[in-house]
């Protein structure tokens, strides 16, 4: 079948940067001279929790347990994270209207700018937003800050992001600003974000420069497997036009053909496979358009679009703990790719894993976990069903998990629908796994991915 897509894929400086700056090499960052003196998102994601590898070519694995939050910020705010921060708490009460203040802005001075986003921005209107505030909340934390921005600046280069929007978008975010926290705004103020915001958009600038040495800003992937589990859950195989390494448990941004420039996130549901084929399981969702589409109105031969892989939920393999996974719904993909990820190193260390569903009927892959505990002494599957009659373990997965263990000296895996995964951490956290060793997504970009 013909593909929705072009067959060649343009470099990004001819194909999407307006023909100005078109075959210019990656500029610095310059404030507007008025100044004197950026996902899934992704443009977006909460308090930083995941970074894809660095080079594609080259999957990096964890260089050890992370450190618990806050240990490596100095114990006092800079002055310009003090005045920012004022700042962020005047707008805080009123951020809706600051957001749609600053894309109007945007679109207002830079109309060129609309075409790289979606045609409908209830889902994308608040992400590049908070991604810059998010941003200026860890100025002073340098080393999440710079792999929380460079994870955004390799994932905007599939939005056909280049060195020349940053500044359009700085000012658009300093003229929000301006007017709508006007009891802490002052020179000063405008001096720190104009600061704060120079390092921001130089390291996305950096990191994109790096990646693009290596790796393409999207992947077309063809659909060659389609299977419907259960009447919203289908499992979604492809084959990506070139290589696509990543590690099992990180996930990769999707956009259909049905609805240009609506990127969802969702997790490899298996390890790295030789054929290279790539599988994510899908749950379509009320109003969800691209959920939708991949669940109800894909079929083999129809080809996606794939930004790069992100995430940090991956195993160790330098260490033997336990490990700990919770996976919720279609949130046993990447578990079950944790798995994979473990036989295939061959080294035995206990896998404990609670799969969790509203009623035994949603339990779509249990055949498979099944199947994995059968072939692996050292993996554990529990079933857990939260609502209606069941054979096997009742309740909610979170409280369920609490009556075993000890789980102390496990690592933990999670990942589910936002709330299991707040409730989740907030469990483990309190019977003793500590905060560092508790891996899984943003839950910002969860709840993005599962409105669509």
């Amino acid at each position: 079948m013909p593909s929705r897509y072009p067959a060649h894929r343009a470099p990004l400086s001819n194909r999407w940067q307006p023909l100005a700056y078109r075959e210019q090499a990656p500029q610095r960052y310059q404030p507007h001279p008025e100044h004197h003196d950026r996902e899934h998102q992704r443009p977006t994601e909460d308090a930083p929790q995941a970074s894809r590898p660095s080079k594609p070519s080259e999957p990096s694995r964890p260089s050890g347990p992370s450190k618990p939050p806050g240990q490596s910020k100095p114990s006092e705010p800079s002055p310009d994270t003090v005045l920012i921060r004022r700042t962020m708490a005047e707008i805080e009460p009123i951020a809706d209207k600051v957001t749609s203040y600053f894309y109007a802005l945007l679109f207002l001075r830079h109309p060129d700018l609309r075409a790289l986003f979606p045609a409908a921005m209830d889902t994308q209107r608040d992400r590049l937003f908070k991604a810059l505030l998010t941003a200026a909340r860890h100025a002073d934390d340098t080393a999440t800050l710079t792999a929380y921005l460079s994870q955004l600046g390799r994932g905007h280069r599939k939005y056909g992001t280049s060195p020349a929007h940053y500044p359009a978008v700085g000012e658009a975010l300093i003229g929000a600003l301006s007017r709508h926290a006007p009891r802490t705004w002052d020179d000063a103020t405008q001096a720190a974000w104009v600061r704060v915001y120079t390092v921001v958009s130089q390291i996305m600038i950096d990191a994109a420069a790096e990646d693009e040495k290596s790796s393409p800003p999207w992947w077309q992937a063809e659909i060659v497997g389609h299977e419907p589990r259960t009447r919203d859950i289908a499992v979604v195989t492809v084959r990506p036009d070139q290589p696509y390494p990543f590690l099992a448990g990180q996930y990769a941004s999707v956009e259909t053909p049905w609805w240009p420039r609506e990127w969802r996130h969702y997790s490899f549901s298996s390890a790295p496979r030789s054929d290279g084929l790539l599988t994510f399981h899908v749950k379509a969702v009320p109003a969800g358009w691209v959920s939708g589409a991949l669940v109800h109105r894909a079929r083999p031969g129809d080809v996606i679009r794939l930004g790069p892989p992100a995430g940090s939920m991956v195993v160790d393999h330098r260490t033997d703990n336990g490990m700990l996974c919770l996976g919720g719904g279609t949130g046993i993909a990447p578990i079950k790719a944790l798995v994979e990820d473990v036989a295939r190193h061959g080294r035995s260390r206990p896998v404990e894993v609670f799969y969790g569903a509203r009623h035994d009927g949603d339990l779509y892959d249990i055949d498979t976990m099944l199947r994995l505990q059968k072939s692996h002494r050292w993996l554990s599957v529990r079933p857990v069903i939260s609502d209606g009659p069941t054979l096997g373990l009742s309740g909610e997965l979170p409280q369920v998990v609490r009556k075993y263990g000890p789980w102390n000296a496990y690592d933990a895996f999670l990942s589910g629908p936002p709330g299991m995964v707040r409730s989740g951490v907030d469990t483990l956290v309190g019977i003793g796994i500590p905060s560092h060793r508790i891996r899984h997504d943003s839950i910002d970009e969860l709840m993005a991915s599962a409105s669509r």
